[in-house]
């Protein structure tokens, strides 16, 4: 009765998946709509996602609501941008609400995927050293893994949630330590996302950008020079 339901559950994911591939192969106002939705990401300047967002008027919180899921789902898109943008629109303590609630969604959408269709989907939606950096942190902290990755800006918000639904911890754990953990973040950058203007918008933003890779980097070092170390070990 499980296997039959968990196949259920993972046609029913597939169907959707394949709809929306098709919705933006087949339909031209949502190929163009999502294409401006990655320039938008990709152009690393948070009041061009403010400047999106507002278009939609009274829809916009809902707007920024999917924008947050969306972007989770596509790990590798920056979700500070979008919580800057929605401090600055809706102002800090509406806009951490928002972002706060919508990032929670995002993540029990980004654990249920992995829940269901496997490793494989995950790392196609992230990447393979990506998942394998937060596996690391599940060899060393368990069940805390979620908590301590979530209160690590460095750490993909996204790639952990993909990671956790790989594993057998139950969602109400991983949704728990989630809010826990992102609660503070969403305010710091919520908070300050609320103040930016100007050039200082530019320099905190590029400062995050810099900051991030740099920590990633570091982190796949790290991650290569203990692996490299537990094959000398097996020799």
């Amino acid at each position: 009765m499980k296997k039959e339901n968990k196949w259920t559950k993972k046609l029913i994911l597939l169907a959707v998946v394949a709809a929306a591939i098709a919705a933006y192969f087949l339909i031209p106002s949502v190929n163009s709509t999502m294409n401006e939705v990655f320039r938008m990401f990709a152009s690393g300047d948070f009041t061009v996602v403010k400047e999106f967002v507002a278009s939609y008027g009274a829809y916009a919180a809902a707007v920024s609501f999917l924008l947050m899921i969306f972007q989770s789902i596509a790990a590798p898109l920056p979700a500070f941008l979008l919580t800057f943008a929605n401090a600055n629109l809706f102002g800090w303590w509406q806009g951490a609400i928002l972002s706060w609630t919508s990032a929670m969604a995002g993540a029990a959408v980004c654990f249920y995927i992995a829940r269901i269709l496997g490793r494989d989907v995950a790392e196609k939606l992230t990447s393979k050293a990506g998942l394998a950096q937060i596996d690391t942190f599940f060899e060393k902290y368990g069940k805390n893994t979620i908590l301590i990755c979530r209160l690590l800006p460095f750490v993909s918000f996204d790639i952990v949630s993909y990671a956790a639904g790989l594993t057998s911890m139950s969602f109400a754990s991983f949704f728990i330590a989630t809010g826990i953990g992102q609660l503070p973040a969403t305010i710091v950058y919520s908070y300050v996302g609320g103040m930016l203007t100007g050039g200082a918008q530019l320099f905190v933003t590029a400062l995050m950008i810099l900051f991030a890779l740099s920590a990633l980097i570091v982190m796949m070092r790290k991650i290569y020079m203990e692996k490299q170390a537990r094959r000398q070990e097996g020799k």
